[in-house]
């Protein structure tokens, strides 16, 4: 992947929530949802961000795409870093940045048509040309799975996956280059999920998309990517690419986060890691490791001092996990702690 163009970089994001309180309304606090982060997408892969609900997986979206401003950091795509361009200069960029929501019913508009909805956004990027706005929507619809006949009825008309349809069809009507899809099949049923997925993949490889794919569900992620960003409290605690990830992951977290997949081999038995306690709030996140309130092999060190996010022997190039014990873990050496 590494001689792959850089089509998004990401260096150092932080995404700061202000929380107001007392009587002039000052800030109290902040949740910090996303906590200094980097990272890189290559042109034409699937990146993956997976965690838990609160890790700020979908924050980081959002803050890439500049739907919510970030507190600090740079993002650039295509070697133009958009945290410094101002509305105007932004609003040309969005054209080659789009967003696929969870809840497609939400994001669009239940009045307007599929026409209506699709021909909005090719006038505000002034994409297509007015009279050819018509055929392009009728191509767009077959292009998704969709029927042309289907372009003057009204979202409530479709069902949950063919409504996702409809948001992937908007998504690909201004050509973009770069497609964030946020937790896009996680409302759909399992049946409906393969269809959207395997759409996205054909997708990719029709138009040369590139995708930052956010989801909860590994046994998804396992299905789409190229590589694999895991989240845990606003942190990246392991990345790489999805063969390493899945048969040599290296953070607790992550061996936490495999071992709640289903699995239909009986012969594989797998032992299940229960994490006890609940995350913690990321008003007030834990000193040093994040994980290390819920981690049973954490020791002093994991409480006090911040793990680097690094390679190791025996971890692909490009593998790189934050823990203090990852090499005592994989050897044996080091035992969990407490019980887990």
């Amino acid at each position: 992947m590494n001689n792959q163009k850089v089509l998004l970089k990401v260096d150092d994001l932080k995404q700061y929530f202000p929380i107001k309180g007392g009587f002039f309304g000052r800030t109290v606090n902040h949740v910090k949802a996303v906590d200094d982060i980097s990272f890189e997408v290559y042109e034409g892969e699937t990146l993956s961000i997976v965690g838990e609900s609160g890790c700020g997986k979908s924050t980081t979206g959002r803050a890439v795409l500049r739907l919510d401003e970030p507190t600090d950091g740079k993002v650039e795509f295509d070697g133009t870093n958009i945290l410094e361009l101002n509305k105007k200069e932004m609003n040309k960029f969005r054209k080659d940045m789009q967003i696929i929501f969870q809840d497609p019913y939400a994001s669009i508009n239940p009045r307007h048509t599929v026409r209506q909805i699709l021909t909005e956004a090719m006038e505000i990027q002034n994409a297509v040309p007015k009279h050819e706005r018509n055929d392009r929507v009728k191509e767009l619809m077959e292009t998704v799975g969709l029927g042309a006949h289907q372009i003057d009825r009204h979202p409530h008309e479709f069902s949950g996956g063919q409504r996702q349809r409809i948001g992937i069809a908007r998504a690909l009507s201004v050509d973009p280059k770069l497609i964030i899809a946020d937790e896009a099949v996680s409302a759909l049923d399992v049946s409906i999920q393969a269809q959207v997925i395997n759409l996205l993949k054909k997708l990719q490889r029709e138009f040369k998309l590139t995708y930052l794919f956010i989801s909860h569900d590994l046994g998804v992620v396992r299905h789409i990517s190229d590589r694999i960003i895991v989240m845990y409290l606003g942190k990246v605690v392991e990345i790489a690419d999805k063969k390493s990830l899945f048969t040599n992951n290296m953070h607790p977290y992550t061996k936490a986060l495999l071992s709640a997949i289903p699995s239909t081999d009986l012969e594989a038995k797998k032992e299940r890691i229960t994490l006890k306690g609940d995350v913690p709030s990321p008003i007030d996140p834990p000193e040093g490791c994040r994980f290390h309130t819920r981690c049973p092999f954490a020791t002093d060190i994991c409480r006090t001092k911040v793990p680097e996010l690094r390679n190791t022997e025996g971890m692909k190039d490009g593998h790189r996990a934050a823990c203090h014990h990852m090499e005592a873990i994989r050897s044996g050496e080091h035992q969990p702690t407490v019980n887990a």
